[in-house]
Formats: structure tokens, C-alpha cells, sequence
């Protein structure tokens, strides 16, 4: 099983409106492949009571197969369509952590 991580810091000049706007709208996008694409086994996308000591704005925490199911995600239509029109134009800084259970 391989966990994938992401953590985004939404683009400054947004309002806070926008940002809950698109924050909802990359959750909803994301949420929905599940299903979609092998090896996804689980995702979930966290918008909700971010602590002020947070330096970004939401986080996908996902659940996949295998290190091919994480690459075969990474490319696949479905997951390039959300990220292309929901999340890379609204995003300034994008953190990610990928590794494999039981590894240290």
C-alpha cells in the first residue's frame, strides 16, 4: 500500500470566500474518483477546521495499491482533468508525500 500526500497553499489573492469556494470545489473533484481509477483504494480531501498554526490550506490524504497504481493515477485522464481545471490554477505551493507502508 502506498500513501499519497498532498498539502496546497491556495493563491494569496483569493478571498477567503473564494478559497472556501475553491476548496470545496477540489474536494468534490478529487473525492469523485474514487471508483475510477485502479488502484485508488481510498482518498479524502481535508477543508475543514484547519488550527492557525497551519501553513496550508487543505490536504489530500489517498490510499493506493501499489508504487504503479500511484503512477498510473498520477496520469490518468480522470485525476489530469480535476487537477488541470480545479486545483493547479488556483494553487501556489504544492508539498507532497509518497511512501510505502511499513518503510521507514
Amino acid at each position: 500500500m502506498v500513501k499519497h500526500i498532498i498539502l496546497w497553499k491556495l493563491r494569496s489573492e483569493l478571498s477567503a470566500e473564494e478559497k472556501q469556494t475553491v476548496a470545496l470545489a477540489i474536494k468534490e473533484g478529487l473525492e469523485g474518483l474514487q471508483g475510477k481509477i485502479p488502484g485508488l483504494v481510498a482518498i479524502h480531501v481535508q477543508i475543514a477546521g484547519r488550527l492557525e498554526s497551519s501553513n496550508a490550506d487543505l490536504m489530500l490524504d489517498a490510499k493506493l495499491a501499489s508504487p504503479e497504481a500511484l503512477r498510473g493515477y498520477s496520469v490518468h485522464p480522470a485525476h489530469v482533468a480535476v487537477a488541470e481545471s480545479r486545483v493547479r490554477p488556483y494553487v501556489e505551493q504544492r508539498t507532497c508525500l509518497d511512501y510505502e507502508y511499513g518503510t521507514l
